[in-house]
Formats: C-alpha cells, sequence, structure tokens
C-alpha cells in the first residue's frame, strides 16, 4: 500500500514537472509578472503616500503587507521591517548567418545582456499601543 502511495506521488510530480516545462515564455513571464504583484505594493511612493505616524498595525499591514522581519526592542515595541530586492535582466539577440556554426561552434549571432537590481527597505517602529511612532526607508538602483 505505502509502495502504491509513493508511486502515485512521483506520477504527479513528475507529471507536474513536465507541465510546467511545456509553457511558453509568454505563460511563464505572466507567472513571474503574478508572483511579483505581490511585493508590487511596497513602493518609496507607498510608503510616502500611505504611511503615517498613529497609524495602527493592521493598517500598515493592509497597505504593504506582510512584513519580513518583525523584533521588539527593551520595552516590547514592535519594529516591522520590509526588504525587497528586484533584479532585472535584458538581453537583445541578433543574428548574422541565422545561428548557423561557423568555426569550432561557433554561431554567427550576438547579443547584449543588461542587469540591473533595486532594492527597497522600508523600517517602521511601533510605540507601546502598537502604532507607528516612526518610520523610514531606503532605496538604492544599480
Amino acid at each position: 500500500m505505502a509502495s502504491l502511495k509513493k508511486t502515485s506521488l512521483l506520477l504527479v510530480c513528475g507529471f507536474s514537472a513536465a507541465l510546467l516545462g511545456c509553457q511558453s515564455p509568454s505563460q511563464q513571464a505572466a507567472e513571474v509578472a503574478a508572483a511579483s504583484e505581490a511585493g508590487s505594493r511596497l513602493t518609496v511612493g507607498t510608503v510616502q503616500r500611505d504611511i503615517r505616524v498613529g497609524m495602527s498595525g493592521d493598517e500598515v499591514a493592509s497597505i504593504l503587507g506582510s512584513p519580513n522581519i518583525v523584533t521588539t526592542d527593551e520595552r516590547r515595541r514592535e519594529t516591522w521591517v520590509y526588504d525587497r530586492v528586484s533584479s532585472d535582466r535584458v538581453y537583445s539577440a541578433s543574428g548574422g548567418g541565422a545561428g548557423i556554426p561557423l568555426i569550432a561552434g561557433v554561431s554567427g549571432s550576438s547579443g547584449v545582456a543588461r542587469t540591473s537590481q533595486r532594492t527597497l527597505t522600508v523600517v517602521i517602529r511601533f510605540d507601546e499601543r502598537r502604532l507607528v511612532r516612526d518610520f523610514s526607508y531606503r532605496s538604492s538602483s544599480f
């Protein structure tokens, strides 16, 4: 019986992996975009526009979502840290010779790649009543 369950599990996992490998690039891009949608609420503009001293933790969570890190200080006041890093890679290829191998496996195509990263860290400190007492943010792009 245990062998049958193990075999069924392996078949389901293998079938799932095969389906994922058969997605078109546009389907994969749509899934990546949907997965990053949750992190898209956290922007410098959202923090500047919507976060205010005196807000409750529930209000902050409804605007920014769940924090990455929650700590407390010696007075049991919470600090929430939101930390996001995003990477973009753009590759452009041009083909000379339609990708036909020329000499020793070198094809006649060339390309240019560019990678950039952005980071955003938001720190929100609460008082004893669980209201925002202070907040700060740092953003970088390289």
